[in-house]
């Protein structure tokens, strides 16, 4: 399928989605929302891709949030379809089964760095900055932005964000916790590569069993996340990467994981 405000490839097992609407700084509208939950639906669907990396085109930025020419025209229906849009699709980000990474090159604002914050970590170029400035216009973060922050950095730090609308630098981002690393501009790609190929190479079975198990234990008591925890052990126990993994670990060799199960 072809995309027109999108770039994808596949390589080494990496999915690289590009958000590409350089004239307007990668900003969401209908038309962009609805192929990104297309194509997200053809990346669950498809075998080869054990990472998925989200970027956006040009050097300005990743996501500069809503497409504010759009929104402008909106009555409060269409405004409220177009938030349960952009909510449904990120959550359909969040709730992919293989890790996803984010590589923020630029602003990444309102819908931005709640699409951001749907990825399991956030690499930022020296030169992002995050916000949810949503406010200055009247609105709030409609896309999930009231939600994920509070959960990641606490209310305290997310109120202050929401209610003033200010941006953070890449390395006030790093010291709140909403990104991982900072990288220089011209690795940023490099960087965030080097680290989809090395988690590409790991065991498909036990990543997603990974990630079912920390996703699953956020939203539950430790009781309750340590049963999925066991659930998901005794899943990669049952597979063909766990063989392969001790076996390569004790023959002192590379281990080549095929993301099966046993029959």
């Amino acid at each position: 399928m072809s995309y027109q405000n999108l770039l994808f490839h596949v390589e080494d097992g990496v999915g690289s989605i590009t958000f590409n609407r350089p004239k307007a700084l990668n900003a969401l509208n209908n038309a962009l929302l609805a192929e990104f939950s297309d194509l997200l639906a053809e990346v669950a669907g498809n075998e080869e891709i054990r990472v998925l990396l989200l970027t956006g085109a040009g050097d300005k930025a990743f996501v500069a949030g809503a497409d504010i020419t759009e929104l402008a025209t909106f009555n409060p229906l269409q405004g409220k379809a177009f938030a349960k849009k952009g909510q449904e699709t990120i959550q359909m980000l969040q709730e992919l089964p293989i890790p996803v990474i984010a590589a923020v090159n630029g602003f990444a604002l309102g819908g931005g760095t709640e699409m951001a914050l749907a990825a399991d970590f956030i690499y930022a170029s020296e030169s992002a900055n995050f916000g949810l400035p949503e406010i200055t216009l009247g609105i709030i973060p409609g896309f999930g932005g009231t939600q994920r922050l509070p959960r990641l950095i606490g209310s305290n730090l997310a109120k202050e964000m929401i209610f003033t609308g200010n941006m953070i630098k890449a390395r006030d981002a790093l010291d709140m916790g909403i990104v991982n690393r900072v990288c220089p501009p011209e690795s940023l790609m490099t960087e965030t590569m080097d680290t989809a190929r090395k988690i590409a190479a790991r065991g498909k079975v036990s990543l997603r069993a990974a990630k079912e198990a920390v996703n699953s234990g956020l939203n539950a008591d430790l009781a309750t996340g340590l049963l999925v925890e066991l659930d998901a052990f005794a899943l990669c126990m049952a597979s063909d990467d766990a063989r392969e993994g001790t076996s390569a670990f004790l023959e002192k060799r590379q281990a080549e994981f095929q993301g099966k199960l046993n029959e």
